[in-house]
Order: structure tokens, then C-alpha cells, then sequence
């Protein structure tokens, strides 16, 4: 997929044909090491075809798996009818936050 993905960039990128020592390059650029014998096999496979002829015939045999599920239905509107004066905001409650203490439970606050 890695491989595949790196083709797909660099024929985005204007390389029309890439060979694997492209593809390579592109992915140790990441820190993304090849796999020569998978490599070498996609790019013979690529070889001589057009990418959007491949692609297209990809996404016909993707239609027959189906999108999935619908999704849900929309959320329901709010109840409304509430008056806003009744609503009363309650007043926060400060806590204080206790005195600080030395780690070893001095209170002189020197060094260690």
C-alpha cells in the first residue's frame, strides 16, 4: 500500500511514468523504508497501463462491495416553549486553594 501510495503521489506530481528508484526515493524522504521485490513487481504491473483506466476499472469493481450503512437520521429540534426568565444562573463557588507546603512537609520554603 505504502509503494502504491508513493506511485500515486508522484503521478500526481507530473511524473507520468515512475520507475522504482523513484518511488524509493520518495519514501525514504519519510524515513519509510521499500520493499525492492514488492516494488518491482507493482511497477512492472503499472508498466505501459494508463493510471485512469486503472483507477476507473478499481472504483466499478468497488461499486458492488456497497457504501455501507446510511448514517443516522438528524437530531431532533429542541423543545422550546420554556421561558428564558426562569431560568436563573447559579452563582459559582470559589474554593480557595490550600496553603503551599514544602515537598518533605517543611514550611520554611528553603532548598531541600
Amino acid at each position: 500500500m505504502k509503494h502504491m501510495a508513493a506511485y500515486l503521489m508522484l503521478v500526481l506530481g507530473g511524473n507520468d511514468s515512475p520507475t522504482s528508484a523513484d518511488v524509493s526515493k520518495a519514501l525514504s524522504a519519510v524515513g519509510v523504508e521499500a520493499d525492492s521485490e514488492q516494488l518491482d513487481k507493482l511497477i512492472s504491473e503499472l508498466e505501459g497501463k494508463d493510471l485512469s483506466e486503472i483507477l476507473s476499472s478499481g472504483e466499478s469493481l468497488l461499486a458492488k462491495f456497497g457504501s455501507g450503512g446510511g448514517g443516522g437520521g438528524g437530531g431532533g429540534g429542541g423543545g422550546g416553549g420554556g421561558d428564558a426568565e426562569e431560568e436563573k444562573e447559579e452563582e459559582e463557588e470559589v474554593e480557595e486553594a490550600p496553603p503551599a507546603v514544602d515537598m518533605f512537609g517543611g514550611d520554611d520554603g528553603g532548598d531541600y
